[in-house]
């Protein structure tokens, strides 16, 4: 893969990413976590990462440390008592001028679910939150979360077997303390609703697919797999961003605008039920007028008949 073709770096895990840029790998142990000091790559400064979509959450945190790091085209300062997180799906590269003291951490929604928090995103919605401009804390704030990163590496570094439980149990506290200092208002349908890409994204893309059922070059309605797939997610992960940022799931929001196409075309068109229910991807007129009457309280024959001439 090219650096000039961003597009097509897409990394689902640090250790993908790391083996790309020919970094070393002996500090990653395991995929869908890991947690570092970044001076222990060892890397010369200036140090700079191109382009790349990243497929899994990044803490960082910044004791010693300066640079700058953009995320969808936004630039943001890295500094001291900084920290800041990203999650799935984002274009990232950062650009270190020194490395002293700068941990880093990257977790897989499946570890999130798994070992930290299995409702996670209701529990700690922020963790869906657009963008996160590294914010700098005052030191003894920052020394609260320090204890609790050093504990997290010396339990990722132990032999314990019950280090991931303590790990996740450590990283509740870690996200408590996120939601105590820098999350106290956070409203992710107001957030979602007027800021996200994900959400605009998948607006956009049901829209436009709505145009192409419509107008005979889809057959198919799309599943939530076929959304997920169209902007680099895992279809778990987009459902969350869809339902807490809207206040809707992804199949409600199909049903609404199936349900909104459907009346459109029996008010405005002389189509039959079977040749509307034929352009929404229903295979069976029979299954279209159940799934018409189960969303809109009346079949599609009696729906016809109530709005004729009314437009």
């Amino acid at each position: 893969m090219s650096h000039r073709d961003p597009e097509n770096q897409i990394f689902n895990n640090l250790y993908d990413q790391y083996k790309h840029l020919g970094l070393p790998l002996h500090l990653i142990k395991h995929t869908d976590f890991t947690v570092f000091n970044l001076k222990d790559v060892n890397q010369p400064s200036p140090f700079k990462s191109p382009l790349s979509r990243l497929n899994f959450f990044v803490f960082a945190f910044i004791k010693g440390g300066d640079g700058d790091y953009t995320i969808d085209e936004q630039t943001y300062t890295l500094q001291p008592g900084a920290i800041y997180f990203t999650n799935p799906g984002h274009f990232r590269s950062f650009n270190w001028r020194r490395i002293e003291d700068v941990y880093l951490f990257t977790l897989s929604e499946s570890f999130l679910k798994e070992n930290v928090h299995a409702n996670i995103f209701d529990e700690f919605p922020f963790l869906l939150a657009e963008t996160f401009p590294a914010r700098v804390l005052v030191p003894e704030i920052f020394a609260e979360f320090e204890t609790l990163y050093l504990q997290i590496q010396k339990e990722y570094d132990s032999e314990s077997p019950y280090r991931y439980r303590i790990i996740g149990n450590l990283f509740v506290v870690m996200l408590l303390k996120f939601k105590e200092y820098i999350w106290k208002d956070y409203n992710p349908i107001y957030e979602g609703n007027r800021s996200s890409e994900i959400v605009k994204n998948f607006k956009r893309l049901l829209e436009r697919h709505y145009r192409d059922l419509n107008s005979g070059t889809a057959e198919q309605v799309f599943r939530v797999q076929d959304y997920a797939d169209a902007q680099n997610l895992h279809p778990n992960y987009l459902s969350n961003v869809i339902k807490i940022k809207t206040g809707k799931t992804i199949s409600i929001w199909i049903a609404e605008k199936t349900i909104a196409e459907a009346k459109a075309l029996l008010q405005n068109s002389q189509a039959s039920i079977k040749e509307i229910a034929f352009k929404l991807g229903f295979n069976e007129a029979t299954h279209f007028s159940n799934y018409f009457k189960k969303n809109a309280g009346v079949s599609p024959v009696l729906f016809r008949k109530e709005h004729a001439g009314m437009v």
